[in-house]
C-alpha cells in the first residue's frame, strides 16, 4: 500500500480566464445541483430565443429593404373609442396584462417554495386567466385587421411584408401563451389536489414536496413575457 506522505499534492487550479476554463471543462460547477428539468427547459429556452431571434431579425430586414412606405403601426392598430382613434390603446392593455400575469406568476413560485398549496394554486389559476385574455385581446386584433382587408401577402396601406411578418411574429408568440396557458391549468390542477404533496405519480410531477414544476412554468411564462416586450419595441413602437 503507498505511503500517503509520499503522494504528491493535486495541482491547484490555474487563475484567470484559464481557471474558468478548466472549471467548466471538468464540470466543477455546470449543471452540478441542476434538475433535469430545469436544464430541459433552459435548454428550450435557448432554442426559442435563436427562433425568435430570427424573425425579429427578418422583420426589420423586410422593413428596412422594401421600396415601398411601411404601414404607420399607430394608425393601423388604432381604435375607435369615444369619438376618436386612439393609437396603440389595445397593444397598451396587452402589455399591460401580460406584465401582470408574470407578477402573479412570480407569486405563485414564491408560494410554491413555502408549500402553500391552495395560493399556489390560486396564483397560477390567476396568471392563466391573464394569459386566456391576452389571447383573446390577440384574436380580436387579428380578427380586426383581417376584416380591414389585412393578408399575409398584403395590406391596405403599403409594404406587403407587413401582413406576413405580423400574422407570423405575433402568431408564434400567440402560440407561444396559449400552450402556456393549458400548462398553467394542468399544474394548477396537480397543485390543489396535492399531488406535489404526497409525490402521487404522473406528468409533471416531482418528488414528494417538491414544486419545482411550478418554477419551471414560471421560467418559461417570464420568457414568453419578456419575447412579448421585445416584440411591442420593434413591431409596434418602431
Amino acid at each position: 500500500m503507498a505511503d500517503i506522505s509520499t503522494l504528491e499534492p493535486a495541482s491547484p487550479r490555474p487563475g484567470g480566464l484559464r481557471g474558468v476554463i478548466a472549471d467548466w471543462a471538468s464540470d466543477q460547477r455546470t449543471f452540478k445541483n441542476v434538475s433535469w428539468g430545469k436544464a430541459m427547459i433552459w435548454i428550450f429556452l435557448l432554442s426559442d430565443i435563436f427562433i425568435f431571434g430570427c424573425f425579429l431579425l427578418s422583420y426589420m430586414t423586410a422593413r428596412m429593404s422594401t421600396l415601398v412606405p411601411w404601414p404607420n403601426p399607430s394608425e393601423v392598430f388604432a381604435l375607435h373609442m369615444f369619438g376618436a382613434d386612439i393609437p396603440l390603446i389595445l397593444i397598451a392593455i396587452m402589455t399591460f396584462v401580460l406584465i401582470t400575469s408574470s407578477g402573479t406568476m412570480a407569486l405563485a413560485v414564491n408560494f410554491g417554495y413555502r408549500r402553500d398549496r391552495k395560493k399556489t394554486a390560486l396564483m397560477l389559476l390567476v396568471t392563466a386567466f391573464f394569459g386566456a385574455m391576452f389571447v383573446g385581446m390577440q384574436a380580436f386584433e387579428w380578427t380586426k385587421l383581417i376584416s380591414e382587408g389585412v393578408r399575409p401577402w398584403g395590406n391596405p396601406w403599403g409594404a406587403e411584408q407587413f401582413g406576413a411578418t405580423f400574422f407570423m411574429i405575433t402568431g408564434f408568440h400567440g402560440t407561444h401563451v396559449t400552450i402556456g396557458v393549458i400548462f398553467l391549468l394542468i399544474v394548477a390542477r396537480k397543485v390543489a389536489r396535492g399531488d406535489y404533496d404526497t409525490g402521487r405519480r404522473g406528468f409533471f410531477t416531482s418528488r414528494r414536496g417538491n414544486y419545482e414544476s411550478v418554477e419551471i412554468m414560471g421560467l418559461y411564462w417570464h420568457f414568453v413575457d419578456l419575447v412579448w416586450v421585445f416584440i411591442v419595441a420593434f413591431f409596434y413602437l418602431w
